[in-house]
């Protein structure tokens, strides 16, 4: 793995995180009965999102570290993804006739 592999598998892995990590503990103007004339109650108010980003990034490490130390042992190939979804090299047939 290369390092741009390595950094866009790391981006693909924070922002997925930071989609999961979100939505948590967010206080909308509806929930604190606070609501802004003209904006939505599910608006949020409070969101928390420097500790998000902070959180979001350390469990990416810890993620994205197991995705390289799986793809650098070589557990799984690109060959082993190719067998299980049935797209790999047919097998080769023997030309005898027989």
């Amino acid at each position: 793995m290369g390092p741009v592999s390595a950094a866009v598998l790391f981006a693909v892995v924070w922002f997925m995180v930071f989609l999961i990590i979100l939505p948590i503990r967010v206080q909308t103007q509806g929930d604190l009965k606070d609501i802004v004339p003209g904006t939505h109650a599910g608006a949020p108010e409070h969101h928390h999102l420097g500790k998000k980003a902070i959180w979001c990034t350390v469990i990416a490490l810890v993620v994205w570290g197991f995705f390289v130390a799986v793809i650098l042992s070589g557990m799984i190939s690109v060959d082993n993804l190719e067998d299980w979804m049935g797209r790999g090299a047919p097998a080769a047939t023997s030309e005898t006739g027989a």
